[in-house]
């Protein structure tokens, strides 16, 4: 047998061997990215864990209560206990007429600009669009001290309309529109148009039912943004009456951590978020495929 051959038997025997621990690095390669995102979702996850297991133990004292498991025997009286301590429906009430009453008069505002935007010429159009633009980049925050003055000369300070008239308006909204309506050939409107339709019937009838998922997917942003909303109530309202869930569960909290009762205050949470939560599992399919359309990520 010749050295040649002896070595590429050589070679042929090594090749099992020298595979087995590339397809086992391969395969660690694989795994590492779905172990990392199952310990960062885990690690998201745990405090809502916590909330539910505090909110339905029985014991809300003690250094049981940083169990992330539910404490036997299970009970709702942390539910009937925070549902007594403070006036829901009002502030349930409230806070639906803030978060879809704002909503309904940003649709109209930025449907309108949106559709103003995408067919129409106009001298200074994309100056103006590029100002509203700008508004993305300016904090909240920023413009409370103005707002709240603007709200005092109109007499408007500690009113729910007054903490919805900032918001009336959304640049985000209206550049997202704006795409939309831009993904609709042009020729549909010129035919609605011809057939005489004026410009708020194209509007009305023709490219909103055509944008459905655009609209669901600001609905989306927009009501959880303001059910959401604490800092501003917070400076406009001064009448109890008129609060808005969050700024009604920091005073009911307030009062239950002073005397430890994480149950309590646990179960009021929930009561918080348990509206949105179960919109956004009755909808999932919808808002996920409204989200694709439009492009948020």
């Amino acid at each position: 047998m010749s050295v040649e051959t002896s070595e590429n038997l050589r070679i042929t025997a090594d090749k099992p061997r020298s595979r087995a621990p590339s397809l086992l690095l391969r395969g660690a390669r694989r795994s590492t990215l779905p172990v990392l995102l199952v310990c960062a979702a885990l690690l998201w996850v745990a405090p809502f864990i916590w909330m539910i297991s505090a909110a339905f133990s029985a014991s809300s004292f003690g250094p049981g209560m940083a169990s992330l498991l539910p404490r036997f025997p299970l009970t709702l009286q942390n539910f009937r206990d925070a549902w007594e301590s403070a006036d829901w429906l009002r502030l349930y009430a409230n806070t639906i007429f803030f978060s879809f009453g704002t909503f309904l008069v940003q649709l109209v505002t930025i449907t309108t600009a949106g559709y103003a935007f995408a067919y129409h010429e106009f001298r200074g159009k994309q100056t103006l669009f590029y100002l509203l633009l700008i508004q993305l980049m300016i904090m909240p925050v920023i413009m409370m001290v103005p707002n709240m003055m603007i709200l005092k000369q109109f007499g408007l300070l500690n009113t729910l309309t007054g903490v919805m008239m900032p918001y009336f308006a959304s640049a985000f909204g209206v550049f997202l529109m704006r795409q939309a309506f831009l993904s609709i050939p042009r020729e549909i409107e010129e035919a609605a148009l011809m057939e005489g339709c004026r410009w708020w019937q194209v509007v009305l009838r023709v490219l909103i039912p055509m944008s459905w998922p655009a609209i669901l997917a600001f609905a989306t942003v927009s009501i959880t943004y303001h059910w959401n909303e604490y800092l501003w109530p917070l400076m406009v309202l001064n009448d109890p009456d008129k609060q808005v869930l969050t700024v009604g569960l920091v005073s009911f909290a307030m009062g239950a951590e002073s005397g430890g009762q994480w149950g309590l205050i646990t179960a009021g949470t929930l009561m918080v978020c348990l509206p949105l939560m179960l919109a956004f599992v009755l909808f999932q399919k919808q808002f996920l495929k409204s989200f694709g359309f439009s492009g948020i990520k």
